[in-house]
């Protein structure tokens, strides 16, 4: 029973490094930031998940149970999806602002307005 465990320990270990290793491949690779934002969120995920399976099996294997990994799986499987979509909200509407404004002639605040007294006081 024991070598089976650690044949699947071993099995989900070596899937999840391949997973984290495609994922860091396809971050350095992919050319625009929705691409690079796709393959670590999704690869990185099931490599981290796969990890946390093999530290599982293995706890309960050798007869030190603890679910502390599969809360941590949970939460990450919760969390990274939430976290691409924002990220990938804030890429969708970087790309259709206007261009931010000129600066002001003056060397006060762009938004702050001055009256003559104010401007006497500015060190120019």
């Amino acid at each position: 029973m024991m070598q089976i465990a650690e044949i699947a320990v071993v099995v989900a270990l070596l899937s999840g490094a391949f997973f984290v290793f495609v994922g860091s491949i396809g971050l350095l690779r992919l050319d625009t930031p929705m691409k690079r934002l796709h393959a670590p969120t999704k690869a990185g995920t099931l490599g981290v998940g796969s990890f946390l399976l093999a530290s599982m099996i293995h706890s309960f294997a050798t007869g030190e149970g603890s679910l502390h990994e599969l809360l941590v799986m949970a939460f990450i499987f919760v969390t990274a999806p939430i976290s691409a979509n924002f990220i990938a909200k804030v890429n969708l509407h970087r790309e259709d602002t206007d261009p931010t404004p000129p600066p002001p002639a003056d060397r006060t605040w762009a938004t702050f307005d001055t009256d003559e007294r104010t401007e006497k006081l500015v060190v120019k």
